[in-house]
């Protein structure tokens, strides 16, 4: 529920400010994002999940954690301030040099926050970070809105970024119970990086694999393209990260505590598995189907080229969350030097795929791109079936139906609004219908899964 308010919120204000902003200003913030994230992940190290896979836990291990987020964030920030006008030479963009040492401060100001995000995240804290992310959306929106309004352009969605980091990590602080030292002993640091380096290593080239099209469309293309992309990649981020958050909030410490017991392990991720395909499948898929209507009716026609390749992002997106299951059973074992080079290997796969084919344009690039993700599902497979045993057999029958099933649902839809032309009659009459269809096929075919979700909502209810 959490994590649909948050996406409700990130859809509302995105609307607003992608009818008052233009291409080039996303492609200005979002050529800059690769270099913030990888700071953020310099930073932090892995030692979230690090934290959370320790088996007993002390005030030296978040207090070392803490001091040493802060101090390497402060490094980064000092390096790539002064990197900044280098970054503005390589995309030949000289009004990059200001707007990067100004969005940088958002990866200096959450490295204070690092080690009570891990406490509330190791706590199972959800709600509470929940409630942090939802007043972070809600200032940050509005304080986006109104610098776009009044003209400041990518600087708006700078500043937009920056306080949501700041008011996220202020609430961190608020609803953590642990406060830092000033005992600089990073001893704590040596038994936990054997793990988390593996994670660090991974997380840098994960964000290089999800923005390497930022860096080729604004070095090889033009700023307005990635703007494109960045649009399309954030509504399509949008989506999988609902299904995301519902399962990777709990999923891995819910892991980590049946880690010893084989067959019980196996059966929480099979349920996992489903459930994550039977929302993420119609989710992920339903959003290729109405990308046109939905781009058009929502930001207006000016970004139809992203709904173009919305389209195609969102099949793959369909399979992130599944993928992401996977990973966090790896990290649950122990594993993340199996998972950081599933991670590696995929990334430079995609990067020397996209250096291949970006002379054949766009579109071709991002299917390639979507191809790869979705095959290489079958290799996380084999990951976590050295694990605990999950058979090729069981995975088909665990995500089979539901794709199907969502086929089927569109394919159908598809035929039944053919002949409708106003587009916002459209746009609902495939949502409606759509949705009717996919319930009742889940229903009459006496779906688990769905049987679980209602039984859950009525004792919510109630």
């Amino acid at each position: 529920v959490s994590n649909g308010v948050q996406q409700l919120l990130n859809l509302f204000f995105g609307i607003f400010l992608a009818r008052l902003l233009t291409q080039e200003d996303y492609g200005m913030v979002g050529v800059l994002s690769i270099f913030s994230l990888i700071a953020t992940a310099l930073q932090e190290s892995g030692f979230t999940a690090a934290l959370a896979n320790r088996k007993e836990i002390k005030h030296e291990d978040y207090n070392a954690v803490f001091w040493f987020s802060s101090l390497t964030g402060l490094s980064l920030y000092l390096i790539l301030f002064t990197c900044a006008p280098l970054i503005a030479f390589f995309f030949k963009t000289p009004e990059l040099t200001p707007l990067a040492r100004y969005s940088f401060l958002g990866f200096l100001i959450s490295s204070t926050g690092i080690a009570h995000s891990a406490y509330l995240f190791r706590s199972l804290m959800v709600k509470q970070r929940a409630i942090a992310s939802v007043i972070g959306l809600l200032l940050s929106g509005i304080t986006g809105i109104t610098l776009a309004y009044l003209g400041f352009s990518y600087w708006g969605i700078a500043t937009q970024s920056l306080v949501y980091i700041t008011t996220t990590t202020s609430c961190y602080w608020h609803f953590s119970p642990w406060r830092p030292t000033f005992r600089f002993n990073f001893s704590p640091l040596k038994s936990m990086f054997g793990f988390s380096s593996k994670l660090l290593i991974t997380n840098i080239f994960s964000h290089i694999h999800n923005n390497i099209f930022s860096i080729i469309l604004g070095k090889f293309y033009t700023i307005s393209d990635a703007g494109n992309y960045n649009q399309a990649n954030k509504w399509n981020y949008m989506g999988h990260s609902f299904i995301n958050g519902m399962v990777s909030s709990v999923a891995q410490p819910v892991l980590a505590q049946v880690a010893n017991e084989k067959e019980r392990q196996l059966h929480v991720f099979r349920r996992m598995m489903r459930f994550t395909c039977f929302i993420a499948f119609p989710v992920m898929f339903g959003l290729s189907f109405v990308a046109p209507e939905l781009i058009t009716i929502t930001i207006t026609d000016k970004w139809i080229e992203s709904a173009k390749m919305l389209q195609i992002l969102s099949i793959s997106g369909a399979f992130i969350p599944m993928i992401n299951l996977c990973s966090n059973l790896l990290i649950s074992k122990g594993k993340s030097n199996i998972y950081m080079w599933n991670i590696i290997i995929l990334s430079l796969v995609q990067i020397i795929t996209a250096f291949i084919f970006h002379p054949y344009g766009i579109h071709i690039m991002i299917v390639i791109y979507a191809l790869i993700n979705i095959a290489w599902l079958l290799v996380w497979h084999y990951s976590i079936w050295k694990e605990i045993t999950y058979k090729l057999s069981q995975l088909l029958r665990d995500t089979i139906p539901f794709l199907l099933t969502t086929i089927t649902t569109i394919i159908v839809t598809y035929y039944i609004t053919s002949r409708i032309e106003n587009i916002y009659m459209l746009f609902l009459a495939k949502v409606t219908t759509a949705t009717f269809i996919y319930i009742c096929i889940m229903w009459f075919s006496k779906e688990e899964t769905l049987k679980e979700c209602i039984t859950f909502l009525k004792t919510k209810i109630h």
